[in-house]
This record gives structure tokens, C-alpha cells and sequence, in this order.
């Protein structure tokens, strides 16, 4: 075995034994042990893997890429998450990669593979970073992104800055003053930790952010009360006869209301008339609901 081989061997193994998370440092020794492909030799295997299939092929592209994973996460360490975590995602982004790869493209694996192992880490950020999600959408997502390095210091964005950030990234200036908002809030338990003392109890949002009105058995009753109250109110009307409800209906129920003199014209009576036709209709529903 010559000593190009015997290394090649040795990186592969120590790479393969190890994950991020059980030993970082000896993790990233491994992956940085395993020899970086030549042009030629990358080609050779991704022609075998997508020609042949060959799983031994994907498996030294994957390795010799690792050490890129690591460099990739590194550049992510301001978001406060385990660097291990974002290795782990980097790896499923490059073997997505690696089974996509078409060597038939003339692109080197690391030009293509960089795609797939950001987008990896990105949706890991995004779930992890806050408890409450900061970016949906595919602007909010590319302006979570990008805001932080846009910012030059640690102040709010003045109006100047937050427009030309609008204008670089092609969202409105108020999704940029939102985000910011997001990028510089921090989560808050809900209640106290365990281990808080009876001074801290009134800072938990579990006392100040308390609804007393949202009480399930008053919410309860009163849309039974109000349920109860239209169904009454509806077998009055259907009581009426045709003229008198219409007449109810257009003077107290419609969106815009009837006057008196409108409905006299499309009956052929005198406005008085309909005056009394109304008093005697809402006698008859008063009657009919205390009923």
C-alpha cells in the first residue's frame, strides 16, 4: 500500500467513525486529513455514480467535500447555534448534492454542491434560531439572510440605510424595519424558570400578558345567549306577513337602511301608513320574542 493510499485509507475511516457532535475538534481533523480530489479524479467518480450507480464513488466525493462543509459552517457562527448542528446539516446538503451532481456539466462538485449544503443550513437557522418562526416567505427569508451583514454597526438602521438595504435586496423599506425588529427582539418564557424567586414572579409574561375576559364558560354562554336570540328573533319575523317583515327588515336590518318615504312610493301608500305598519310589526315581534 503506498502512503498516498494509506493516508487516503486512514482519512476515510477516522471521517467515517466520526460525527460532529460526539468530538468536534477531532471531527474536523478527520474531515481536513482527507485528500482533496484532483479534477480528473472527481470526474472519474461522478461519471461512475451517474453512469453506474456506484455507492462507493458517491462515498469518496462525499468525504473529500467535508472539510468545504465545515468552512461553510463556520461562516454561520453568529447565530449563536451549535456549529456540530450546522456540520450535520452542511453533510445532508452535500450528499443531496453529490447524488444530483452531472459531471457532464463541466462544473467542479464544490461549484454545485455549495447550493444544496446553504440551503441545508439556512432551513436549520430558521427553525432553530427563534422559538417563533422570523422568515416564511422567499423575500423574508433572503432578507434575514442578508440584513445582518448589511448592517455596519449595531444601531437601528437609519432611513437612509434601511431604504438603499430595500433597494439592494428588492423588498419594501417596512419588511426591512420588521425584520430588524426580529433580528434584534429575543425570545421570553412564557412563565417563570424553576429556579425563580418570588421577586421575579411579576415579570413573567404568564401574569402581564393574562386575558381575563377569555374565560370559556363566559365565552360559552354568551354565544348560546346569542345564538338564542337570533333563532327567536328569526321565528318572529317569519310570523310577520310578507309586506310588514319586508317593511322591519329594510328599516332595521339592511345594511343601508329604507326611509319611510321610499318604502311609500313602492307600496302605493302614505309614508304614515307605513309608519303604523312598522309600530304594529315590532309590537308583534316584541310579543313574540318575550314569548
Amino acid at each position: 500500500m503506498t502512503e498516498s493510499t494509506k493516508t487516503l485509507t486512514v482519512g476515510y475511516n477516522a471521517a467515517l467513525a466520526m460525527a460532529p457532535g460526539a468530538n468536534l475538534s477531532a471531527y474536523v481533523q478527520a474531515a481536513s486529513a482527507v485528500p482533496i480530489l484532483s479534477a480528473e479524479r472527481e470526474q472519474a467518480l461522478a461519471e461512475k455514480l451517474f453512469y453506474e450507480d456506484c455507492v462507493e464513488s458517491a462515498r469518496e466525493l462525499v468525504l473529500a467535500h467535508l472539510r468545504f462543509v465545515v468552512h461553510i459552517a463556520r461562516s454561520y457562527s453568529g447565530y449563536g447555534l451549535s456549529e456540530a448542528d450546522l456540520i450535520q446539516e452542511g453533510n445532508v446538503g452535500l450528499m443531496k448534492a453529490v447524488k444530483r451532481f452531472d459531471p457532464t456539466k463541466g462544473v467542479r462538485l464544490v461549484s454545485f454542491a455549495v447550493h444544496w449544503i446553504k440551503a441545508e443550513m439556512h432551513e436549520y437557522i430558521l427553525r432553530n434560531w427563534r422559538i417563533v418562526k422570523v422568515a416564511t416567505t422567499k423575500s423574508q427569508r433572503k432578507l434575514f439572510f442578508n440584513l445582518r451583514s448589511a448592517k455596519k454597526t449595531l444601531d437601528w438602521l437609519t432611513v437612509d440605510e434601511t431604504r438603499a438595504i430595500a433597494s439592494d435586496l428588492g423588498v419594501d423599506e417596512a419588511e426591512v424595519r420588521r425584520m430588524e425588529g426580529r433580528l434584534t427582539s429575543r425570545d421570553v418564557a412564557f412563565d417563570l424558570p424553576v429556579d425563580a424567586d418570588d421577586d421575579e414572579g411579576g415579570f413573567a409574561p404568564q401574569h402581564y400578558l393574562e386575558d381575563s375576559s377569555a374565560d370559556p364558560a363566559m365565552t360559552v354562554e354568551a354565544e348560546d345567549a346569542t345564538r338564542n336570540s337570533e333563532e327567536r328573533l328569526q321565528r318572529a319575523l317569519n310570523d310577520l306577513d310578507e309586506r310588514s317583515r319586508d317593511i322591519v327588515s329594510r328599516r332595521w336590518l339592511a345594511e343601508t337602511k329604507a326611509t319611510l318615504h321610499e318604502l311609500a312610493a313602492e307600496y302605493g301608500v302614505s309614508a304614515e301608513r307605513i309608519r303604523q305598519l312598522e309600530t304594529n310589526a315590532m309590537k308583534k315581534l316584541r310579543t313574540s320574542i318575550a314569548a
